[in-house]
């Protein structure tokens, strides 16, 4: 470098700029050369993208698989491989006791032509421990497949399994194999955990107990898992997003259906830069709140929204700011009227106006489907549907009569689709699934 300086200050000197100029852009060029652009870097950096580019081609589930286990403690970076994942056409499949690994892994594909899927790590969910997760695999491997929750508790290290990682495991959906109702199960976590200190007791003393396994599991399971309804879908998957750091199964906008149609809400991923000085409708879930206050004294937020296809931000001014207080917390799904402006090659969002979704949605919602797989529950159904006040929404019917033949009923009036009444009928035994119009 040091050979090229003469050449380079008097090539500028003869272009019109002063030397000392010359001289000291020269200096800066000099430093950076020291690391910037020597060969051995750029060759190194060239190779590892040429590998990494080589594996997502041809083996995108394994790769993706890998790279989620090295970020297993940044939820937000699971959430961003999640998207690529159904980007690719790739199934993410929830943790599972019975089949996920302590680390992320792959499920092979049961027939040519098929991708495979990735498996969610145990290890990442919240407040359970890779040490713990290993002991789990490890029982699972060497004594087979977990038949049922007891099973899992008698089997396990009682110094292993403790309240907390049960709670967290039901809530993430890992026990949904063995027991669907996650509701029936929290409220049983502390039988869980006597059962599996109980069970480790005896192993240190070598003991047998008189009555048979399935005698004991029995009544253990008559006296202290009681039937109950689940929880809402809404409420469900919230303790899903505490416990896994991002909604897993589902979204809270899939409940809403075509009613986001109805109410002109754009995908949030759909903006570019044609969309700068327009003014979408977007929804959301909010995230995270991070509140400011401006040179001048007023407060402003940077709200973090979840999104059906991610996450986004948008900037909240103080009169907004005020106005929608109530709104504006942690689980809240609402309707926002943003402005998009741009600031370099981003795209930032200006909030003008919130809503309540779930109100929002009320005004223009286009009816349900209700699925039901037995008569029982008509009884139920009906007293949850009458709770509701005329409207223009309208409520099917689906009953099951054969595998393949269901019959579909519209029922004669209309109603006011809200939430609360989705709500209750989502738990209401019987019912397999409500869907929005």
């Amino acid at each position: 470098m040091e050979a090229q300086r003469n050449v380079f200050v008097e090539g500028a000197k003869e272009r019109g700029v002063d030397a000392e100029k010359a001289a000291q852009i020269f200096d800066q060029v000099d430093k950076f050369a020291g690391y910037g652009f020597n060969k051995s870097h750029a060759a190194a950096y060239a190779v590892v993208a040429y590998q990494t580019a080589w594996l997502k081609a041809n083996y995108p589930v394994e790769f993706i698989a890998a790279s989620m286990t090295l970020d297993m403690g940044n939820t937000d970076k699971l959430n961003v491989y999640r998207q690529e994942l159904s980007r690719l056409s790739i199934d993410l499949i929830p943790p599972d006791i019975n089949e996920s690994h302590a680390s992320f892994a792959v499920r092979k594909p049961k027939s040519a032509g098929e991708k495979g899927a990735v498996l969610y790590a145990l290890s990442a969910v919240k407040n359970v421990g890779d040490k713990a997760m290993e002991s789990l695999v490890k029982e699972r491997t060497s004594g087979g497949p977990f038949a049922n929750v007891m099973d899992f508790a008698k089997r396990l290290n009682g110094k292993v399994v403790n309240k907390r990682l049960i709670e967290n495991l039901i809530t993430a959906g890992a026990f949904d194999s063995l027991e669907i109702n996650r509701k029936k199960l929290f409220n049983s976590t502390d039988i869980i955990t006597k059962t599996a200190l109980a069970s480790d007791r005896e192993r240190e003393n070598n003991q047998e107990n008189l009555f048979s396994e399935e005698a004991l599991t029995t009544k253990v399971e008559k006296q202290n898992f009681q039937d109950v309804n689940d929880w809402p879908k809404l409420e469900r998957l919230g303790k899903e997003f505490e416990s896994v750091g991002f909604y897993l199964s589902d979204h809270p906008l899939d409940a809403y259906g075509g009613t986001l149609d109805r109410l002109g809400v754009q995908s949030y991923a759909s903006l570019g830069i044609n969309s700068v000085g327009t003014r979408p409708k977007l929804a959301g879930v909010i995230d995270s709140i991070r509140k400011r206050t401006s040179s001048k004294g007023n407060k402003f937020a940077f709200i973090r929204f979840s999104g059906k296809e991610g996450m986004f931000e948008v900037v909240v001014f103080s009169e907004v700011l005020s106005t929608s207080r109530e709104l504006i917390q942690p689980g809240k799904a609402v309707l926002i009227t943003c402005e998009v402006r741009a600031e370099g090659d981003d795209l930032k969002f200006s909030c003008l106006n919130l809503q309540c979704l779930e109100k929002a949605a009320e005004n223009v919602s286009g009816g349900v489907k209700i699925f039901l797989n037995e008569t029982a529950s008509l009884e139920s159904l009906k007293s949850a549907i009458e709770k509701g006040n005329e409207g223009k929404g309208k409520i099917y019917l689906v009953l099951g009569i054969t595998a393949d033949e269901s019959v579909e009923l519209l029922l004669p009036k209309g109603y006011m689709i809200t939430q609360d009444m989705k709500s209750e009928i989502e738990v209401i035994p019987g019912v397999s699934e409500l869907r929005e119009l």
